[in-house]
C-alpha cells in the first residue's frame, strides 16, 4: 500500500521527521524514500524540484499528489488512512480543537528557535547586533516557558492521554531544541516529554541518523 508514497528527506529536519513519524504511526512502512544532504545542495536537485518547486525538503508525494508542507502531508495521511494504525485526531471536539491549536502554534516555536540558532547564517556579519541577539534569546525563552506550562499537567503527551497529531508535529521541534543543548534542568517538563517519547517505535525508527553519536551541541545551553 505504501509503494505509491515517495519521500525525499534530510536528517535533522524537523519537517521531514514529522512526515516520517506519521508514516510509521499509520503503518505505512515500505514507502519509496531517499535521504538527501543540504550541505551538498541536493535539496535543489531536479528530482526535488519536480515535486517541490521551492527546492525544500520534505518533497513528498502520495500517489500523484504532491504535499510539501509537512503538516499538510501529516493531516492528509491521517485523513486517507484514518482507520489504519494510530488514530491521530480524536472524534472529541474539544480534543480535536486543542490538537489543532498546538499544531499551528508550533510555528511560533519554530520561528523563535530558528532566529537564535541561525542568526549568524541569516544575517550578514556587518548587520549583526548584540541587541538583536539578546531580543531573539528573550523571545525564545518566553516561548519555551509557554510550552513548559502546557506540559505541567501532561500525561506524557502534548494533548490529552494519547499520542496524537500534536505529538507528531511538536515532538521533532522539542527534540531539535535538546539536540542543540537546551537545558533539561531549566525546562524539566519539556525534558520529561522529550525523554518519555524517545523510545516510541515510530520515533525510534525515524530518529535522525546524523544525530546518532554526534558531538554534543551547546548552542542553546544558556537559553
Amino acid at each position: 500500500m505504501a509503494t505509491d508514497i515517495t519521500l525525499l528527506w534530510a536528517s535533522g529536519s524537523h519537517a521531514c521527521w514529522r512526515v516520517m513519524i506519521a508514516l510509521e504511526e499509520k503503518n505505512l512502512q515500505g514507502y519509496n524514500q531517499k535521504q538527501l544532504y543540504f550541505e551538498k545542495g541536493e535539496h535543489k536537485s531536479k528530482e526535488v524540484l519536480e515535486i517541490n518547486p521551492r527546492g525544500q525538503l520534505p518533497a513528498f508525494k502520495c500517489g500523484d499528489l504532491p504535499l510539501n508542507e509537512s503538516c499538510a502531508a501529516c493531516f492528509h495521511l491521517e485523513c486517507k488512512y484514518k482507520s489504519q494504525g494510530t488514530k491521530l485526531i480524536p472524534d472529541c471536539e474539544e480534543g480535536r480543537a486543542l490538537i489543532l491549536q498546538r499544531v499551528f502554534e508550533v510555528n511560533a516555536l519554530t520561528e523563535k528557535s530558528s532566529s537564535v540558532l541561525y542568526y549568524n547564517w541569516r544575517v550578514p556579519e556587518g548587520e549583526r547586533h548584540d541587541s538583536a541577539i539578546k531580543r531573539n534569546k528573550e523571545a525564545l525563552t518566553a516561548e519555551l516557558k509557554l510550552w513548559e506550562g502546557y506540559l505541567q499537567a501532561s500525561s506524557g503527551f502534548i494533548v490529552g492521554k494519547d499520542f496524537s497529531m500534536a505529538d507528531v508535529i511538536v515532538y521533532p521541534n522539542v527534540a531539535y531544541l535538546f539536540h542543540y543543548g537546551l537545558s533539561e534542568q531549566r525546562y524539566p517538563k519539556l525534558a520529561e516529554y522529550y525523554k518519555g517519547l524517545m523510545n516510541r517505535p515510530s520515533i525510534k525508527a525515524s530518529w535522525p541518523p546524523t544525530w546518532k553519536n554526534a558531538p554534543k551541541q551547546e548552542t542553546l545551553k544558556d537559553i
